[in-house]
Parts: structure tokens; C-alpha cells; sequence
């Protein structure tokens, strides 16, 4: 089966038949060693203690440990890169379930292949609901008042969205009903921005991660480098700051990371170009891929390879973003 990227996963469209054969080349994918950079995530099962000193995100986690052993339906909302998939795994370790396993499925793929309600069981995390189509929406909504008279205890059904449900139901984007059924416990993940009291934290726990993964001894950060780091606003949040602090790791020297490994912007504001991707809601989704891309890039300071390993993409996708193809037509 041909290698599918990441954003042809979420813009193609899907078929049953290329939808099976995916599930199958992802269970052989699970048990194959990956290599070191790919496992560079921080949403990867290898977080398995959530970091943060802030109040914001000890309240997040004392609700998550009063709720864990309880809930059967529940949604994580948060923009891109929060940690989402690292808050489920906490509330998956917390619940009748950790004994189990923990599925991590794509909601259309889900839907597809898999939504039975009948042998529902165990704890699945379903990712981006917000980006279920009508059809989708309405199945998954079936799925949710079929279960609503199975005895507790048996499964979990954990969705995430970057997006208000409840705020999309109310913009006529989703049922109102499917987002008050997800949304009756709801978990919402403050961006970075708004809780600067962790980068410290989360810093150094990647960097001992990242270190580790690359058999570097272990390296620490120079004068002036965490203020550095928390002058930036993140609006890639803590995915942005593993990809930053990977790149930083290889331009050090003596195992120090000075200021001026980071590739960061210059200025207390968000770069220039994702700017104008979050106030302009009129921009073609194309250029706004465009120009995260190049942001990637920039980052990486001009290193293609990493750009793309770190977006999650082929390199002759990023070829193709670069070369201002059009992305949706493939």
C-alpha cells in the first residue's frame, strides 16, 4: 500500500476499501521499531506523567483524576499541539480500563471500520471529531444513544476536537445533540500561552526525552535560554517547543543550548505569517498550509529532512507544498 502523508490522511478522499487497507498497514506499522526522530512527539505514549506546574493544568488534572474512574463519555478540547492525546493517556491510566488497552483511532476511520456499539468495549480515544462531515456526525451520534444503556464500567469513549463543540453546534457545524452528549464531561487544555509557568518544566523533561532517543548525553540550557523560551507566544504550543528544542539540540555545542540555537522568531508576537493565518478566516486552506510549512522550515532553518519529518509528512509532499501545488487536489 502506498505511503499515505499526513496531510493527505486528512484531505483525500476516503474510501471503504483504502480505509481497511490502512487500518491493516497501521497494525503492521505499531509493531515495526520506528526510528529515533519520528518518535520525537510529544503526544507519544512515552509521556506517560503529564507536565506542568501551573494552577491551570493541576485543576485540569485533579478534574481528570475525580472523573477517570466514572466517565464513559467525555471529550479533550484544546488547540493543536496542547497535549491532548497526553491528558487522555493520564485519564486512561486513572480508569477501570488501564489494565487494558488504549486504541487511538482517527473518528471517520473509526466510524467505518469499527463503531459497534455491540462489542464496544475498553478505552478509545477518537481524534478530531470536529472534522466529522453530516454523515459522520449523524452515525456517530447513533453509536453514542445506542450505548447510552450499557453498564458502566465496560468502555470508554474519549474524543478530542481543536475546536468548541459546543460553540460549533451553536454555529449550525454539528448536531446539538452530539456535541451535548460528548461534551457532559469535557476537559479543555489552555493553550501555552496562557500558562507560561510550565515551559520550564516541559522543557527539560523533552529535552532528556529527545536526548535519550538520540543516545546524546544529557544537556542543559544556557544563560539567557529559558527566558528566550518564554518571551515566545507557542502558537504551535508544546508540539512547537519539542520541535524547537530538537532542532536546538543539534546545533549545540559542549551541551549547551545558548539563545541563538533557538530557531525562534525575533519579537514577543507569533510569526508575521501565522498571524495572518489565525485572524484571517477568508484565507485559502492551501496558503494556510503554505505557510505553516514554511514556518516548519524556517524553524529547521532550511533543513527539508527534518521540516518534514517534524510536520509528519514525506519529503515529496513538502516538495509539493513548496512548489505551491495545490495540496486538496491530491
Amino acid at each position: 500500500m502506498k505511503r499515505m502523508s499526513a496531510f493527505e490522511l486528512l484531505f483525500r478522499p476516503w474510501r471503504r476499501g483504502t480505509l481497511r487497507a490502512m487500518n491493516s498497514s497501521v497494525q503492521y506499522q505499531l509493531q515495526s521499531p520506528a526510528s529515533p526522530l519520528a518518535m520525537v512527539d510529544v503526544e507519544s505514549p512515552l509521556e506517560a506523567q503529564p507536565v506542568g506546574v501551573s494552577a491551570a493544568w493541576r485543576k485540569l488534572l485533579m478534574q481528570a483524576e475525580m472523573a477517570a474512574p466514572h466517565v464513559q463519555v467525555a471529550t479533550i478540547e484544546g488547540e493543536h499541539g496542547v497535549g491532548k492525546h497526553t491528558l487522555a493517556r493520564y485519564l486512561f491510566s486513572r480508569s477501570p480500563q488501564a489494565n487494558g488497552l488504549f486504541q487511538r483511532r482517527d473518528a471517520r476511520e473509526w466510524l467505518v471500520t469499527d463503531a459497534d456499539p455491540a462489542t464496544l468495549a475498553g478505552f478509545t480515544y477518537l481524534d478530531r471529531v470536529d472534522l466529522l462531515a453530516s454523515p459522520g456526525q449523524g452515525l456517530l451520534l447513533g453509536v453514542l444513544k445506542a450505548l447510552q444503556d450499557r453498564p458502566p464500567g465496560r468502555f470508554v469513549l474519549l474524543a478530542s476536537s481543536q475546536t468548541s463543540l459546543r460553540q460549533m453546534a451553536s454555529q449550525g457545524l454539528l448536531l446539538p445533540d452530539l456535541a451535548f452528549r460528548l461534551t457532559a464531561v469535557r476537559f479543555a487544555i489552555p493553550p501555552l500561552r496562557q500558562r507560561r509557568e510550565d515551559i520550564s518544566a516541559l522543557a527539560q523533561t523533552l529535552l532528556d526525552r529527545i536526548c535519550t532517543l538520540y543516545q546524546q548525553r544529557p544537556v542543559v540550557m544556557g544563560p539567557g535560554t529559558l527566558a528566550r523560551l518564554l518571551q515566545h507566544n507557542w502558537p504551535g504550543n508544546v508540539r512547537e517547543l519539542a520541535a524547537v528544542l530538537e532542532t536546538a539540540l543539534l546545533e549545540a555545542v559542549n551541551g549547551i543550548i545558548r539563545p541563538d540555537d533557538l530557531a525562534l522568531p525575533t519579537g514577543l508576537e507569533a510569526p508575521p505569517q501565522l498571524q495572518t493565518a489565525q485572524r484571517s478566516d477568508s484565507l485559502n486552506l492551501d496558503a494556510v498550509i503554505q505557510q505553516h510549512v514554511q514556518y516548519v522550515l524556517d524553524l529547521n532553518r532550511g533543513n527539508k529532512l527534518r521540516a518534514a519529518r517534524q510536520l509528519g509528512i514525506s519529503r515529496s509532499t513538502l516538495y509539493r507544498i513548496l512548489g505551491n501545488e495545490n495540496i486538496l487536489a491530491h
